[in-house]
């Protein structure tokens, strides 16, 4: 029986990121290398999608920095943590305000990691 292959688009839709930031990802966490159909699209395994939904909740909502999250992510997969399930992201709660100080943590992180991106950008 053939594992299921879910192309760029299906994983966007489903972990809910843009394709940019999956292809991103594919440089800054070894664990994510999907095959390429011979006209170029990747296709990824669902325990990549996995590993991608993992990657986003410990970025997203745990605010680890990329290089927190791959260490994390190593000990995970050492210790043979499950990965969340790959069905539908849990939505957002209705219409709720998360606390000030979670929302200052949020920008301060993703404001670190555009630091990275651009410093990556610049080869320093």
């Amino acid at each position: 029986m053939e594992e299921k292959l879910y192309k760029i688009g299906e994983v966007c839709k489903l972990a809910d990121l843009q394709p940019y930031v999956l292809r991103y990802w594919e440089t800054e966490f070894p664990q994510l290398s999907p095959n390429k159909s011979g006209g170029g699209q990747r296709l990824y395994t669902k325990h990549e999608v996995d590993i991608i939904l993992r990657i986003k909740e410990l970025l997203y909502r745990e605010g680890f920095t990329i290089a927190g999250a791959k260490k994390k992510l190593d000990v995970d997969l050492a210790e043979g943590a499950p990965a969340p399930a790959s069905e539908a992201p849990t939505p957002p709660a209705p219409a709720t305000q998360p606390p000030r100080a979670d929302v200052t943590k949020m920008l301060g992180n993703v404001r670190r990691e555009l630091r990275e991106i651009l410093e990556m950008l610049r080869g320093e």
